[in-house]
């Protein structure tokens, strides 16, 4: 099996002549936290809504464990264990932590939303939630409406549900985007812990999170690669410094 989860080739998207992402080349590894990231306007959210197929090339192509899936829809990229995370999660806020979680359990056994199943034939399910949530370390909140969950913890939930459905290669979008802190600190450690045996890429501001658990970096300037490696690369690349602050000079530390 080949050590790329995922690659583009020469990825391009243009809208009405503009051109948002320009022949990108992406490879990320087997294993790997794999960060895009970019000033503002770089492309980053078309690059990432082609990859979860939410948006179509305009030309190029996109492969997952080496097949094609350029033209596949959403739905078939989640069967085949491509799950996009914080977008289709905790969606439901007058459950329960652990209905939620019981919800993305159902959807690899095809009987997503039956909820006029038994309470019995559903509670069958609670082992493996509880387990899930104990992961996220959510398990004493099983019962609490998600509705009443502070904003950090909702996140957790929202990585519980996707490893629910039992992802390849998880895509986090802005993880910690709107958090304090102490948030920050506890999303970003979840996500170090369940990336064991699991690839992740991820779209992410905090530069902070970045170079404490990113394997590799690429950086996107007006839609095209502007430069790809570790955090110690990266961070004082010239051109990724221009980019970021407008000058050669200084550090990309804690830019945001």
């Amino acid at each position: 099996m080949s050590d790329a989860v995922l690659e583009t080739r020469q990825l391009t998207k243009e809208f009405k002549g503009f051109v948002a992402v320009n022949n990108v080349n992406l490879r990320v590894q087997r294993g790997h936290i794999h960060a895009l990231i970019g000033p503002n306007g770089a492309g980053k959210t078309t690059c990432f809504n082609l990859l979860t197929k939410f948006l179509v090339p305009t030309s190029g192509q996109i492969l997952f464990n080496g097949r094609d899936i350029t033209t596949a829809r959403p739905s078939q990229i989640a069967r085949e264990g491509i799950i996009r995370s914080f977008q289709i999660s905790a969606v439901f806020p007058h459950l329960t932590v652990l209905e939620n979680v019981r919800i993305g359990l159902q959807r690899p056994l095809g009987n997503s939303f039956h909820f006029w199943k038994s309470e019995k034939t559903l509670s069958s399910l609670n082992d493996r939630a509880m387990a899930l949530l104990a992961q996220v370390d959510l398990d004493k909140f099983a019962d609490t409406m998600t509705v009443d969950l502070p904003y950090g913890r909702k996140r957790a939930l929202e990585i519980a549900t996707t490893l629910a459905m039992e992802p390849e290669l998880m895509l986090l979008d802005e993880p910690t985007q709107g958090m304090g802190h102490e948030d920050v600190s506890r999303v970003t450690e979840l996500i170090k812990k369940v990336s064991v045996g699991r690839t992740i890429l991820m779209v992410e501001h905090n530069m902070s999170v970045i170079s404490g658990i990113s394997d590799r970096i690429s950086v996107l300037q007006r839609g095209a690669l502007l430069a790809e490696g570790s955090y110690e690369e990266v961070s004082k690349n010239p051109q990724v410094m221009e980019a970021y602050m407008g000058t050669t000079g200084g550090a990309l530390e804690g830019a945001h």
